[in-house]
């Protein structure tokens, strides 16, 4: 009975396109990834990820040791708490980006896609803390990859339980309705849409 149904499904040839279609943007990813790590090998930006002040505090330390990099924090503190990290740590305001387009971890990366490319930006370390890495990895392997943009992960020690799968799947879904629409499917989620204006 599976198999019947599994074989009426595929008879669809919309179906069939759509796989194929996916499975060729697959493929893609992985050689867009391998250009960009030969053209850069070494990061040239970072991004970090917006979620709590240890964020900010370990970028900031971070980035002392990496003063030729600019960076990009992702929908993180309000500007004011924001700079006063990074101005404590010597880090001139020049250097910093502050954006606030984001309201969900696909948003992080979809938002600020387009400025790396036009940029030239082709690797970046991007910084998280080490539970919400996993799906941090998936989403920018897909968005960012798409773009033929590769990053270093660098993960933050935390004691928050690491994210369930069924979380990173979601968010793979939405990166992959990214890449083909240009849309994420935030709106559809008035918590996250609400949550979204909360620092601007």
């Amino acid at each position: 009975m599976l198999v019947r149904r599994f074989h009426h499904v595929f008879r669809k040839p919309w179906i069939v396109a759509l796989i194929g279609l996916l499975v060729i943007l697959l493929s893609i990813i992985p050689v867009r990834l391998a250009i960009a790590h030969y053209q850069a090998p070494y990061p040239q930006a970072i991004l970090t990820l917006g979620g709590g002040i240890e964020r900010e505090e370990f970028t900031a330390e971070f980035a002392q040791a990496h003063p030729s990099l600019e960076i990009w924090v992702s929908s993180g503190l309000p500007p004011n708490k924001a700079r006063d990290i990074f101005r404590a740590a010597g880090i001139p305001d020049q250097r910093v980006h502050l954006d606030y387009r984001a309201i969900d971890t696909v948003t992080n990366f979809t938002s600020l896609v387009q400025d790396f490319k036009s940029l030239n930006i082709q690797h970046l370390y991007l910084i998280s803390s080490d539970s919400h890495m996993p799906r941090a990895n998936a989403i920018a392997t897909l968005v960012l990859g798409s773009q033929g943009i590769i990053f270093t992960p660098i993960s933050i020690p935390s004691n928050d339980p690491q994210e369930s799968f069924v979380r990173i799947l979601r968010d793979s879904g939405r990166s992959v309705l990214w890449i083909f629409t240009g849309r994420t499917g935030a709106s559809l989620n008035p918590r996250v849409a609400h949550v979204s204006y909360a620092f601007r």
